[in-house]
């Protein structure tokens, strides 16, 4: 398994030094979310500070932009960083795509079915394989001459993954995806019963193999040597899946382990910013269903033994503030990521 940090753009000088350090330190790559920034310059800065390192979007929002777009990104980061690069999307919601991007938004699984497609007809047009030629339900594509036509290089199988939790997306995982972004809110009873039987359903749709799909899967870590050292991660856990498990389209892994009517207390949890209550109400059992809580020793076995032959990449997440993050803790990071790289 490789071992990849979590972390948001920033500016170019600080997630170079940021790039840098993790390279240091002995970590796989960096994943980068988007949010309030595009993810693709810092990922051109991160590169070029830390040329080891392999790079991947987690997740890149789809509907915002045209498939020829995504395709001549990743095009263009695959090349200049020799590889290391996989494009990661996502579908975000409704309101986000057609409010903040004025873009369409439909029935978000069959429309990301159609992106990924056509992003792929995109990558084989600059293969040369033929010429481009996409008729989807969503997306038409048949236009690109050769003077439009990126140039080929030495680093042109791209990979395309999606992020997927319910049934119908990860199906789509299954069919169409070379990987897929497990969610962070994740049980292994959803990972074994649900996820993985629905990528196979859907590989099996596309006479594909379902051990080719990558599963790339953030962690919730709560590490510290002492309870009063766990203290802090523990809470920011439970905030994390309290927020995350007050949403419909997360809860139903609460019903699965016997935690009926989960959602609904905090869904009100949320609308009342009763944050006590919500952390109190994931309590030490649900904990350790959905995060690892470990001594800092300790942490690589439990991962290894959580997720070896399941995940091909495991990224860190609650790393929002990682860029502060002290040297100390920085090296511990670095001891479990190269002894998860080399358990593989």
């Amino acid at each position: 398994m490789e071992f990849d940090v979590m972390t948001r753009a920033t500016t170019w000088d600080r997630v170079a030094d940021l790039a840098r350090r993790t390279e240091a330190a002995g970590f796989s790559g960096m994943l980068f979310t988007e949010g309030h920034q595009v993810p693709w310059m810092n990922i051109a800065a991160a590169a070029m500070a830390a040329p080891s390192l392999h790079f991947s979007t987690g997740i890149a929002i789809a509907f915002a932009r045209s498939p020829m777009i995504s395709a001549e990104i990743a095009w263009e980061l695959a090349q200049n960083t020799r590889g290391k690069f996989r494009l990661g999307l996502g579908s975000q919601v409704k309101a986000h795509i057609t409010r903040r991007y004025a873009s369409p938004f439909d029935k978000p699984a069959p429309q990301m079915k159609d992106y990924v497609q056509a992003v792929k007809a995109c990558l084989s047009a600059f293969r040369r394989e033929g010429p481009l030629q996409h008729d989807g339900p969503y997306y038409k594509l048949s236009l690109l001459t050769e003077q439009w036509t990126p140039s080929r290089h030495d680093y042109e199988d791209v990979k395309v993954d999606i992020s997927a939790v319910g049934p119908i997306m990860v199906r789509v995982a299954g069919e169409v995806a070379d990987g897929i972004h497990v969610h962070p809110m994740h049980s292994m009873h959803y990972i074994k019963n649900r996820l993985l039987p629905g990528v196979a359903e859907g590989a099996a749709r596309a006479g594909r193999d379902p051990s080719k799909v990558d599963l790339i899967v953030p962690v919730i870590v709560a590490a510290g040597d002492t309870p009063e050292e766990r203290i802090v991660p523990i809470r920011e856990a439970k905030t994390t899946i309290a927020f995350y498990g007050a949403t419909p389209n997360y809860a139903f892994q609460f019903d699965d382990l016997g935690y009926t009517g989960m959602r609904d207390q905090l869904r009100d949890c949320l609308r009342s910013g009763d944050s006590a209550r919500s952390e109190a109400l994931i309590t030490d059992e649900i904990l350790d269903q959905f995060a690892v809580v470990a001594r800092w020793d300790d942490v690589a076995d439990r991962m290894i033994a959580r997720y070896k032959g399941i995940a091909s990449r495991l990224v860190i997440y609650l790393a929002s503030h990682w860029r502060e993050v002290d040297p100390k803790t920085l090296a511990r990071w670095g001891e479990i990521a190269r002894a998860v790289r080399e358990a593989a």
